[in-house]
């Protein structure tokens, strides 16, 4: 197999001899598989016979295939997939921090992962430490403590678009014998890959960009493999496992059995099978058509999204437009070491105005279709205040550049020209006397 990604995006994961010779992968709906025997059950259960399968709830032959295609343009050891970005973000943190435990990340996250990380993860004895600016290591450093288990962040913030150091806090993250974990749902595989910079572990609401077409919600875990989870601090990676007892292996723990992949096995066993948030393998269906169409999808869409940009730069209703791709901010360095090909197909942009004239703007789109998603193959707008981050209060919405005048952008497959044509009859409704 080849090793370039355009290969890979359409081939890695899948042989189809084990598929009846099916020249696509084929979409296995059944809940449970035929043990056949109870000798080759016992085997199964053993896990002595690769590849094998029970029950579509611990793993499905379709939802594998996308797992390790996922897996293999990430480079990691191991993925998961589960139903939704939030089920991965979830499963990740409490795989990390299972018992309690405490957790750095910036601000200007995700609303609804903002939202779980100060009102939901406290409720599991999980804390988290809040940064400004997540490339401030002198500060992250003071906040690490001795019950501190990771650092977490964005490749690419949503919706402003800062860009994370990820080498640098990989590097301050190992110095202290904790793993970085990053949410790259923005750049997608196809636009940047955190393993390579030293992050530990990935996750991806693979509803967006991935997928492409907005008809499949969808998260993923990926596990870089390269950080060592056998240590006192991850007490529950040496626990005694009863799934894993075997005649003759003594160390039954996830770290003693797996080693560098005891995270993506761990999660597998105890918050896939146990927690239930499955992927359907229709969806994994139409994640996989997403995938092999991802880098002519996504390079379209950078390179229309900055023309957009550029018009937006211009337009004398704009304030100021968020898109670090432009190379006009003080993230040009990390921009240009870790996005040679683009930050992505979502920015956003704040109008001289109120949210009156957001509203205006909004309601007056023709070809732009305002619902809260990202990644779509249509251009989507929304005003990230009112929506997808209502769940901020208002003065650390401000801090954070997100008042109620910004409008986020995800610019999909549509003519470029048709698009910067929809935003101008918009905002000049929006300002009309």
């Amino acid at each position: 197999m080849s090793n370039t990604f355009d290969t890979k995006k359409i081939h890695a994961g899948y042989v189809s001899e084990k598929h009846n010779y099916s020249a696509t992968v084929p979409i296995y709906q059944n809940v449970a598989f035929n043990l056949h025997d109870t000798a080759r059950t016992e085997k199964i259960l053993a896990g002595k016979i690769p590849d094998s399968y029970t029950y579509s709830r611990v793993a499905n032959p379709t939802v594998d295939v996308f797992e390790k295609r996922i897996n293999e343009l990430d480079g990691g050891v191991g993925a998961v997939a589960v139903a939704s970005g939030m089920a991965a973000i979830t499963a990740a943190i409490l795989n990390v921090a299972e018992g309690g435990g405490r957790i750095i990340a910036p601000l200007d996250i995700y609303g609804a992962a903002l939202d779980e990380f100060r009102t939901l993860f406290p409720k599991f004895g999980i804390e988290t430490d809040f940064v400004d600016n997540i490339n401030d290591f002198e500060t992250i450093e003071k906040l690490i403590k001795s019950d501190t288990k990771a650092i977490y962040a964005e490749s690419v913030s949503n919706p402003i678009t800062n860009v994370a150091d990820v080498s640098g806090l990989a590097s301050l993250a190992h110095s202290h014998n904790i793993p970085l974990v990053i949410d790259n749902t923005f750049p997608t595989p196809y636009l940047f890959n955190p393993i390579k910079y030293g992050a530990d572990v990935v996750v991806y609401s693979s509803t967006k960009g991935i997928n492409g077409h907005g008809n499949a919600v969808s998260g993923v875990i990926v596990d870089g493999g390269h950080f060592n989870w056998g240590q006192k601090k991850f007490p529950q990676f040496l626990e005694k496992e009863i799934t894993l007892e075997q005649p003759g292996r003594k160390d039954t723990s996830f770290a003693g059995v797996f080693g560098k992949a005891a995270f993506i096995q761990r999660l597998r066993v105890k918050y896939l099978r146990l927690m239930g948030a499955v992927l359907s393998p229709f969806s994994a269906y139409l994640e996989l058509l997403g995938l092999e169409t991802i880098s002519e999808r996504i390079n379209k869409e950078v390179n229309t999204s900055l023309k957009i940009a550029h018009f937006l730069e211009k337009n004398e209703h704009v304030e100021m437009v968020f898109n670090s791709g432009l190379l006009n901010t003080s993230q040009k360095e990390l921009v240009e070491k870790y996005f040679p090909k683009g930050i992505g197909t979502i920015f956003s942009f704040q109008l001289k105005g109120t949210s009156k004239n957001v509203a205006k703007l909004l309601d007056n789109v023709k070809v732009f279709s305002y619902l809260p998603n990202v990644g779509d193959n249509r251009s989507l707008i929304v005003n990230p205040s009112e929506v997808t981050h209502r769940e901020v209060p208002k003065d650390e919405l401000i801090k954070e550049n997100v008042t109620d005048n910004l409008i986020r952008l995800s610019i999909g497959l549509e003519d470029a020209s048709d698009l910067i044509s929809d935003l101008d009859q918009a905002i000049k409704i929006a300002f009309k006397e």
